[in-house]
């Protein structure tokens, strides 16, 4: 270990543990908070609908209406993550090579860009929300649930922006059960406020999303707290909130791979739900919300595990460490594999009691049965994508990613919505099964792009290590 800090004078002991401690202890150490932040943050996003779907009487039509907000919530997910999932790998990354100024430089710079497009999301949702929900698939019937929710939502997105934004860079230094209790704090404050707000004083989904937006209040003080304290490695400076271009566009084009799978949903979101209306009308809506709700149970504890492996890849890969990066993404590949074959067979044993979580209508809960196995048919193998995708973004392969979260959102899914229907009889099957059909194509590809482009990237890495 001295040898370690004679050689790498500018790093942290703590940041040391990422080069020298076990792969497999780290991953242990960094991932279990991590996905059990992820299991916090999916109950956090999905409290609500769980709440709201259980209203007497207009729960069904008001659950329908949450849901179609949904695609305004996820872009806004996606722009804090166009920050920090570019931003925090590059930390770690110059961490690894010892250069600590700069990492600090970019957690303000993009701690900048958080602010600067939550002001903006602020004022369009305030103005627009009414037609954004129109076209998302809100319908006359839905239309005044959705503007209950979104117009108290809109008001909290700076503490949208900082509390997942930020977090990102508390977990990138390795510091993950901080970065779990960001998350634990606001999803216990949201579980707690809900009822109170949504029944006993009787506010509806006005209540759910007050709920929401003080419980991110909170998270997002919490983390802000943290980063200006004595217990963090980078510092959340003044200073460093003067934008430079070469230090925040690189992180730009790293994030831009996450936001395009996240802000995509969105787009997605607004395909799914137009396409159903048409197809299966307030129902089928109101199921493809109990689906994405189930979906994100698959993917967001997959991303925590990712998050987890992140440091370890990103340092090492920063460090010249190529067995270590190695290790890593086997480790992460199985992990990953394990988890997302284990819900998958939850899923398709009992999709009527996964669906019972989040609404109690017969008539829902008999679609959603028969929606959910169609449309997570291949959700079991989406654990390659993701290892593989956030693999690459941890070594900084902002390329490949953004190729590979355009093929599978863009260049497949959307368009298989509208052309499968025009094949099965069952219109509204059709576009359920839009989602498996992608999934298979863009997991394929992934993995062979993976086998070719890692093999390269370690290759490279090796030569590097040598000469130095």
């Amino acid at each position: 270990m001295k040898q370690n800090e004679i050689n790498q004078p500018k790093i942290a002991p703590q940041e040391n543990e990422l080069g020298v401690l076990p792969v497999k202890h780290l991953l242990v150490k960094l991932a279990v908070p991590a996905i059990a932040a992820q299991i916090v943050n999916v109950l956090y996003n999905v409290v609500d609908r769980m709440y709201i779907g259980h209203i007497p009487v207009t729960g069904a039509l008001s659950l329908t209406g949450v849901g179609v907000c949904m695609p305004l919530i996820m872009l806004i997910s996606a722009f804090a993550a166009l920050a920090s999932m570019g931003g925090a790998p590059r930390s770690s990354i110059l961490l690894g090579k010892g250069d600590k100024e700069e990492a600090e430089r970019t957690l303000g710079n993009c701690t900048m860009l958080l602010i600067i497009l939550a002001i903006t999301l602020t004022l369009i949702l305030v103005f627009y929300s009414e037609p954004l929900l129109l076209a998302f698939g809100a319908s006359e019937n839905t239309i005044g649930y959705a503007l209950d929710y979104m117009n108290i939502y809109a008001l909290g997105t700076i503490f949208v922006q900082l509390a997942l934004g930020l977090n990102s860079f508390i977990s990138a230094q390795g510091f993950a059960k901080v970065s779990m209790y960001t998350i634990l704090i606001g999803a216990i404050s949201n579980i707690i406020l809900d009822p109170i707000f949504i029944f006993f004083f009787g506010m509806g989904v006005k209540g759910a999303a007050l709920a929401t937006i003080i419980s991110q209040g909170i998270s997002a003080i919490w983390v802000v707290v943290f980063l200006t304290g004595s217990g963090t490695t980078l510092k959340l400076r003044l200073k460093n909130f003067k934008i430079h271009g070469k230090t925040l566009w690189p992180c730009i084009l790293l994030g831009l791979s996450p936001f395009i799978m996240q802000s995509t949903e969105s787009i997605i979101s607004i395909c799914f739900n137009s396409s159903l209306l048409k197809y299966g009308g307030d129902t089928a809506v109101g199921a493809m919300t109990i689906l994405s709700s189930v979906m994100q149970f698959s993917m967001l504890p997959l991303i925590g595990l990712a998050q987890g492996a992140q440091p370890i890849t990103g340092y090492n890969f920063g460090a010249k460490k190529p067995e270590r990066v190695r290790e890593g993404f086997h480790l992460l590949l199985k992990s990953s594999l394990l988890y997302s074959m284990g819900l998958w067979a939850i899923v398709m044993l009992f999709p009527k009691g996964v669906s019972s979580m989040f609404a109690s209508d017969a008539a829902l809960l008999d679609y959603s049965a028969w929606a959910m196995r169609y449309y997570m048919l291949f959700s079991g193998i989406f654990g390659i994508q993701i290892a593989c995708q956030q693999t690459f973004i941890a070594i900084g392969n902002a390329k490949t990613s953004l190729f590979l979260a355009i093929l599978r959102k863009i260049l497949l899914l959307i368009p298989f919505i509208y052309i499968l229907p025009m094949f099965i009889d069952d219109k509204a099957k059709a576009v359920f099964l839009a989602e498996p059909a992608a999934d298979s194509i863009a997991v394929a590809t992934t993995a062979i792009l993976f086998m070719v482009q890692f093999k390269k990237a370690m290759k490279k890495l090796e030569e590097e290590k040598r000469i130095a």
